[in-house]
C-alpha cells in the first residue's frame, strides 16, 4: 500500500470552488466552473504531483455526492451539468463557497425589489384582464367590455369616474367606456373625463343597442302604468312605446341594466324596464317586446383605456385621437382643420366642449365696449396613426396654430362587419 507523505510546501491548503463567467465570450445559458487552490504548508497529507492532485479532486468530488446524494434527487441534473478535472459533476452538488470565505460565512442575498409587475402582472392577449365598465351586470357596456377583451374579468362601476379611478389605482388593467352613440350623440362627461385623467385610448368597438321591454314574469303590457330605463334609451324607443299603445310615464334612471334589476329585487309588477337580453336572463324578467328601437341603426362607441399607450402601426387601418385650444378663441379651428385636409386625412369626429379653466374671454374695445367670447376645447378623431409621417408632420402644424394640444390615443379601428339590429313584438 502506498503512503501519501507530507510535502514541505506546495501543496494545497484548500480547495474552493467560486462559479464565475470568463473574461472571454461564453455561450449563453452557459457556467463555467473554475477550481482555485494555492501552495501552502498543510496536514493534509496530498500529494504536490499532478497525478495525486487530480485524484484528490476525484476523491473529494465523490464524497460530496454521496454525502448530498438526497438532496441533488431533487435538482436537475441536465441543466447544471460541468466539467471538473475530466469527471462529469453536477454544480448543485459541489458546495460553491467565495473564494475569500466559508459557506457558514456567505451573506444572504438581499431580498428583490418589488416592481410594479408585482403588483398586477400583466395578463396576455384579454385573458384574464381586470376590465372596468360603468354600469351593473346586463348593461351594453359589460357586451362591449367582452367584445373588446374576450374572457376578461369585467369590473362594474357605479359611475364613470370611478372607471377612470380603477385603472389608475390598478384595480383594473383597462376601462372600456362609451364616448357616443348614433343616435344620442356625444357621452359628454366622458369626453371631459379623457381630458381630467392620464389614461390614453388604446383601442375602440362599436356595438349595435338592441333594446327590450323586460317586465316580471306573468305581467301583461296592459297591466304597465310606469316604463324605467337610462334617458337615452327612453328617448330612443319613444315612438315605439306609442305604437304599442303604453300611455304609461317614463322615468330615467342611471343605466339600462339597473332598471332591470330594480323592478326584480322590489318586485314592481306595474313597471317595466328598457334593457338588453341579457339583463332578463340576469334577472329573471320575461321579454314583452323585442328589438323596441326606433331606428335599427343604434350603435354605440366604446373606447378602451389603459394606462400605458400602444405603439401605432401601420400595417393595418388607425385612428387618432386628439384635444386642442387656443388662446385666441375659434378662429383657428380653420388653420386646424386645414393642416388634415392639405395631406388627405379625413376626419372622423369632432366635439367642442367648454374650456372649464377659463371659459369666458373678453375682449376689450373702446369704441363698442366689451364683448365676451366663450372659449372651447376641440376634441377631433382622423384616420391615419402616428407611425405615419403625414399625421406626424399635420399634428406639427396644428402646434403651431394651438396653446394646447394633446393626443390621447392612435389605436386600431373597429374594422368588424356590422348589421342593423332587427325589430320584433
Amino acid at each position: 500500500m502506498t503512503t501519501l507523505t507530507q510535502p514541505a510546501s506546495n501543496t494545497l491548503s484548500s480547495l474552493n470552488y467560486i462559479l464565475r463567467p470568463r473574461s472571454n465570450r461564453v455561450a449563453p445559458n452557459r457556467v463555467t466552473v473554475k477550481c482555485v487552490y494555492a501552495f501552502e504548508p498543510s496536514s493534509l497529507g496530498i500529494g504536490s504531483n499532478r497525478t495525486d492532485w487530480q485524484s484528490s479532486c476525484a476523491i473529494l468530488s465523490s464524497k460530496v455526492v454521496s454525502e448530498e446524494k438526497s438532496s441533488s434527487s431533487s435538482s436537475s441534473a441536465a441543466d447544471n451539468i460541468a466539467a471538473v478535472n475530466g469527471h462529469k459533476t453536477a454544480v448543485t452538488d459541489l458546495d460553491l463557497v467565495p473564494v475569500n470565505g466559508s459557506a457558514d460565512s456567505a451573506k444572504p442575498l438581499p431580498p428583490k425589489p418589488l416592481t410594479i409587475s408585482d403588483l398586477s402582472p400583466a395578463p396576455m392577449h384579454g385573458s384574464q384582464l381586470r376590465v372596468a365598465y360603468q354600469g351593473v351586470p346586463g348593461a351594453y357596456s359589460e357586451a362591449a367590455a367582452g367584445k373588446a377583451y374576450p374572457n376578461c374579468e369585467a369590473i362594474p362601476c357605479d359611475q364613470f369616474e370611478v372607471a377612470f379611478q380603477a385603472v389608475e389605482l390598478w384595480i383594473a388593467d383597462r376601462a372600456v367606456l362609451p364616448v357616443e352613440n348614433s343616435l344620442g350623440g356625444s357621452i359628454h362627461r366622458n369626453y371631459d373625463l379623457l381630458l381630467r385623467h392620464r389614461l390614453h385610448i388604446v383601442g375602440e368597438v362599436q356595438l349595435p343597442v338592441h333594446h327590450c321591454l323586460l317586465a316580471l314574469p306573468g305581467v301583461r303590457k296592459e297591466y304597465l302604468n310606469r316604463v324605467i330605463s337610462h334617458p337615452q334609451a327612453l328617448a330612443q324607443c319613444e315612438h315605439t312605446l306609442t305604437k304599442l299603445g303604453l300611455n304609461v310615464a317614463r322615468e330615467a334612471v342611471d343605466d339600462t341594466a339597473g332598471a332591470a334589476e330594480f323592478v326584480a329585487v322590489n318586485c314592481l309588477r306595474d313597471t317595466a324596464a328598457i334593457a338588453s337580453a341579457r339583463a332578463a336572463e340576469l334577472y329573471g324578467l320575461q321579454v314583452l317586446a323585442d328589438g323596441i328601437q326606433d331606428d335599427p341603426s343604434n350603435v354605440t362607441r366604446f373606447v378602451m383605456l389603459a394606462r400605458e399607450p400602444i405603439i401605432p402601426r401601420t400595417d393595418r387601418p388607425f385612428k387618432t385621437s386628439i384635444v386642442f385650444a387656443h388662446d385666441k378663441g375659434t378662429s383657428v379651428l380653420f388653420k386646424v382643420l386645414s393642416a388634415f385636409a392639405f395631406r388627405n386625412i379625413s376626419l372622423t369626429k369632432i366635439e367642442s366642449r367648454p374650456h372649464r379653466n377659463r371659459p369666458i374671454r373678453l375682449v376689450d374695445d373702446a369704441n363698442v365696449g366689451t364683448a365676451k367670447h366663450f372659449e372651447y376645447l376641440f376634441y377631433v378623431d382622423f384616420e391615419a396613426s402616428m407611425a405615419e409621417v403625414r399625421a406626424q408632420n399635420a399634428l406639427a402644424e396644428v402646434q403651431e396654430f394651438t396653446s394646447f394640444l394633446r393626443v390621447l390615443g392612435s389605436y386600431p379601428m373597429d374594422m368588424t362587419p356590422w348589421t342593423p339590429s332587427s325589430r320584433g313584438n
